[in-house]
């Protein structure tokens, strides 16, 4: 089970900061990551952190957003600065004991229910 924190709407330039609690398994077991989601569109890998602390990131992202995870308290955060109107979406947080290097939505064992990120202009 995870369920995700901090989203909401902040202005161009700023920064959120995403939580994911997970419960009901083995935590260090599972690879975590982010992904996100607007209309229309299919959902995009954001950021992934592996079972051995390895991280990834979409191009887009890269240099502005901080993927960490804590196995003692079993979260994962997503520290997001320098945020675009472009950022704007619903952000998931994902866990799968796959692939350290698997950044597909198709492997993806759990989904949290969304946190709405918005960025204004």
């Amino acid at each position: 089970h995870l369920v995700e924190s901090g989203g909401g709407l902040v202005q161009s330039g700023g920064s959120l900061k995403l939580s994911c609690v997970a419960t009901g398994g083995t935590f260090s077991a599972f690879a975590m990551g982010w992904f996100r989601q607007t209309p229309g569109k299919e959902r995009e890998f954001v950021a992934r952190v592996s079972q051995f602390g390895q991280v990834y990131y979409a191009d887009s992202v890269k240099g502005r957003f901080t993927i960490t995870r804590d196995n003692v308290n079993e979260t994962v955060h997503l520290q997001m600065v320098g945020l675009k109107p472009e950022d704007t979406a619903v952000y998931y947080c994902a866990a799968d004991s796959g692939l350290p290097d698997d950044l597909s939505a198709r492997s993806i064992d759990y989904w949290g229910q969304g946190t709405q990120v918005t960025v204004s202009s």
